[in-house]
């Protein structure tokens, strides 16, 4: 009976072709208004699937047919990836967060941000710092100044093509984006804020700071904190980092922390490990046998009885308590405190719609399944001691579908650039953009560090002179143009928007060659020098 079924489905099946396996993707794709006949093709996909199941039983390994229909799957199984890979995109995200003891930046930070690594470059790395000097002198210093690891990471990372997207900082929590120029276009909507918890809200030496974004279409939020210290204080840190979660952008036409599509928490927490001595926790440590110590930290406890911690994410702590440390080596408090070594610095994680109970059926729709996040590496750096902390790093994944896939503005230079003379800039805007009379398009190092380190710009409006229904040219003058030349490029920033909504390809501009070796001054002199034996040294 069971044989004369397994025909009869065969016999029904006899039509499946690659073209029915590929209308899987047509029946995914499909807008909402079209859901139920969406449904109802998948319902009979895997109907015919379920047919081909029952088929397969009774194709034998040496059949003529069964190389036939392994044919077809494979090919099948090469478009749905095709379509997938086209349709999602994975965002590399590296997260650092590191309570610094008001110490100056270490001489290298290459393993730290994994520049030395032979894997796949990231797309932004997102690094927040706790207990930054901020002595009155510091601190006023660099409320007109960047201060000295703004500096010294956008030295380290703007040669490599990041460039510094936003920063915030509240006396000494420091927390600084960098992003590669291919995304600037894709990233909107950038806010910051900040929220004083130490001395019952006035004073800033405890609290939280944030960055949030939409990030191709999806609302992404940045969070570095430091909690309040000692063992004793697990209710004020639970306390504090909930008021932080109500605070943050309250009152503003933004969303609330916990309604980003994905939060970051990050920081020094300072949570602490109960109930067990020092030396059964330095014992375990020793032996490497960390999981002994996991039902006692609490924040683990907590997240077992607090709900809003609940629908937080950590990865596993496979490394050691990155507190308290000898300065400048890997030995735990050798001073008459002692302290007991605990795991203050985390990194967790939220995604909304984990959170949300999915619909009926137990599957969420395709419009919610937009973004998911993998924890890649989740590790402590033994080798820095500048701090009483040992810095902690996360490397993520971000697999998400583009909800925005092409920039606002696009543009590029009109012809060949030489230094010698005024040149002209090609531009256009979707019908949507939101044009300001102060919106500027700005010429750039391809190193550039931050959007003002610009070398020159351009009024969209005040420079323009051409315009039609295919788009626009504005004019920049050859006098702002550097005589050496080199390899640049344009971004057009938006007032209304607060960001970079273009961005061109990069270019090179062709030196003054009448003023090389008489007028240039002498820094740009040499430079020039060292670019010619540069390409000297690439031709060989």
């Amino acid at each position: 009976m069971a044989s004369h079924s397994s025909e009869d489905a065969c016999q029904d099946s006899a039509a499946l072709s690659l073209s029915d396996l590929e209308s899987l993707h047509h029946v995914r794709s499909r807008s909402a208004s079209f859901s139920s006949a969406g449904s109802s093709g998948r319902l009979q996909l895997r109907q015919r699937v379920a047919q081909l199941m029952a088929c397969v039983e009774d194709i034998s390994s040496d059949d003529e047919i069964n190389e036939e229909v392994s044919r077809t799957l494979d090919e099948a199984f090469l478009i749905w990836g095709k379509k997938l890979k086209d349709k999602w995109q994975e965002f590399r995200l590296h997260l650092v967060t590191w309570n610094v003891g008001t110490a100056s930046p270490p001489p290298d930070v290459s393993s730290l941000l994994q520049l030395d690594s032979l894997g796949t470059t990231m797309d932004m790395y997102v690094i927040g710092l706790q207990e930054v000097n901020s002595k009155i002198t510091n601190f006023l210093s660099d409320l007109a100044f960047d201060d000295p690891w703004s500096i010294f990471l956008m030295t380290v990372l703007s040669p490599l093509g990041y460039i510094k997207l936003s920063s915030v900082r509240m006396q000494g929590l420091l927390l600084l984006i960098f992003v590669k120029h291919v995304h600037l276009p894709f990233i909107r909507d950038l806010h910051t804020q900040f929220t004083r918890t130490g001395l019952y809200g006035y004073w800033g030496n405890k609290g939280g700071v944030t960055i949030r974004m939409s990030l191709y279409g999806h609302t992404v939020c940045f969070m570095n904190c430091h909690l309040p210290a000692h063992m004793e204080n697990t209710e004020q840190r639970l306390d504090d980092f909930e008021k932080i979660l109500e605070m943050q952008f309250e009152g503003e036409n933004i969303p609330s922390a916990l309604e980003h599509d994905v939060l970051f928490w990050f920081g020094d927490l300072n949570f602490r490990i109960a109930d067990y001595g020092i030396h059964f926790v330095r014992e375990s440590i020793n032996n490497k046998r960390y999981n002994l110590l996991w039902e006692k930290d609490q924040l683990n406890m907590a997240k077992k009885k607090e709900a809003f911690l609940q629908e937080f994410i950590e990865g596993p702590l496979h490394f050691k308590p990155t507190y308290k440390f000898d300065l400048y080596s890997d030995v735990y408090d050798t001073s008459e405190k002692k302290r007991k070594p605990a795991w203050t610095d985390r990194i967790l994680w939220r995604v909304k719609n984990l959170c949300q109970h999915a619909p009926k059926g137990g599957e969420f729709s395709e419009e919610q399944q937009t973004i998911s996040v993998t924890l890649n590496n989740y590790v402590s750096h033994m080798s820095y001691g500048i701090s009483d902390h040992k810095p902690v790093t996360g490397t993520f994944g971000l697999e998400l579908k583009p909800l925005v896939s092409e920039p606002l503005v696009t543009l590029s230079p009109e012809g060949e650039w030489s230094a010698e003379h005024d040149v002209l800039i090609n531009y256009s805007a979707v019908p949507e953009f939101p044009s300001s009379a102060w919106d500027w398009i700005g010429l750039f190092k391809v190193t550039f560090k931050h959007v003002n380190d610009y070398v020159t710009y351009s009024w969209v409006e005040d420079d323009e002179i051409s315009s039609n229904k295919d788009g626009k040219q504005v004019y920049m003058s050859a006098a702002e143009i550097p005589d050496v030349g080199g390899e640049f490029l344009l971004c057009y920033y938006s007032n209304n928007l607060q960001s970079v909504v273009g961005i061109s390809q990069p270019f090179q501009i062709q030196p003054n060659r009448t003023l090389i070796g008489k007028e240039l001054p002498q820094e740009e002199n040499s430079w020039m020098q060292r670019s010619d034996n540069l390409e000297s040294h690439d031709e060989f």
